[in-house]
């Protein structure tokens, strides 16, 4: 029988078991689906929570509930009111339909084409309709060669900036942190905006700052904010515009790279802080194997990951950029 919880956001009572009223004369199938759908909508919070780098402390902090209540939702263990689901939804930054939908029953990448559709011109939008209807053939697109850029994704600790700054100052070129272009657009820190903002401004912010930084001209390596996989139409340009780089490291290397660098952000200084960090890993995983390449620096030095990375963008630039013809490094491979 599916579990309750209370629909305050006060102190919650135990999980009851007692049996609701009518529920004998409810099909016992309906329980089990209902436990199901009650399980499922649990995992899709947790996952949405870990892919934005958002602890179970601060995603109920975020929505104004108890951290025990988000705890049980992602459990499984009871019903939520629309209006709580609906708190859980605005602290991520994700539209209420994508927690509440069954994923199976939606085309792949849907999620992206939703989202670019919702933000095409009216033009735009008959053309799909015409298309997707039979009326219009597919237009003949030629794709884009991205040369010269570079973009390095992966999460905090990896060794992004460290790696990126190195390898671009050996070759020449231009490198910038996202998340520095982000705050200069919006004027204030990541952690301001935040927490004076939310998930969702802080994803337009790092919108428009990819968008200004691809419109630049030049050689350049990025190193983007880990979590910019959470937008899929930003993370869907970031593949378009840019050789991407997944660097990846251990849990532990994770953690303690980041806390020597003394980042107690709250993710760092949780007492779950490890479980949070695994979680995150395997929720974005997906998204980061989509990268061109995985640059593992675990129990290497950062000489060592540093030419792993400079012999991966130099063999890029033989298949695939005209930057070797141009003779802008003196010892290939």
């Amino acid at each position: 029988m599916a579990r309750q919880i209370h629909t305050s956001n006060q102190e919650l009572p135990d999980v009851l078991d007692a049996p609701r009223k009518g529920s004998d004369a409810r099909p016992q199938v309906d329980e089990i689906a209902l436990d199901d759908y009650l399980v499922a909508l649990g995992t899709r919070v947790r996952s949405v929570r870990a892919v934005r780098g958002m602890s179970r402390k601060v995603l109920a902090q975020r929505a104004g509930l108890s951290e025990r209540y988000v705890a049980q939702l992602e459990a499984g263990l009871g019903n939520i009111s629309i209006m709580l689901l609906r708190r859980i939804a605005d602290a991520t930054g994700v539209p209420v339909e994508d927690l509440v939908g069954d994923p199976s029953r939606q085309p792949n990448d849907w999620i992206l084409l939703r989202e670019l559709i919702r933000k095409a011109e009216p033009a735009v939008i008959e053309s799909v309709k015409a298309l997707l209807s039979g009326r219009q053939d597919p237009p003949i697109v030629p794709q884009p060669v991205q040369v010269d850029r570079v973009a390095l994704i992966g999460l905090r600790g990896a060794g992004k900036s460290t790696l990126g700054r190195i390898v671009a100052e050996t070759l020449g070129w231009r490198f910038l942190e996202l998340n520095r272009e982000i705050e200069a657009e919006a004027g204030f820190s990541v952690a301001e905006i935040f927490s004076l903002y939310g998930q969702d401004a802080y994803r337009r912010y790092e919108q428009a700052a990819l968008e200004r930084v691809m419109a630049e001209p030049g050689a350049i390596i990025v190193a983007a904010g880990g979590g910019i996989v959470a937008d899929p139409v930003t993370f869907e340009r970031l593949l378009a515009g840019f050789f991407t780089v997944w660097v990846r490291a251990s849990p532990a290397e994770h953690m303690s790279r980041v806390r020597a660098q003394g980042d107690f952000r709250p993710m760092a200084a949780d007492e779950t802080a490890m479980a949070e960090l695994v979680t995150i890993l395997q929720s974005r995983e997906e998204y980061y194997t989509r990268a061109r390449v995985m640059l593992d620096t675990s129990d290497a030095t950062v000489d060592e990951c540093a030419n792993r990375l400079l012999q991966i963008i130099r063999c890029y630039c033989v298949s695939g950029c005209p930057w070797q013809s141009r003779n802008r490094f003196a010892n290939p491979g």
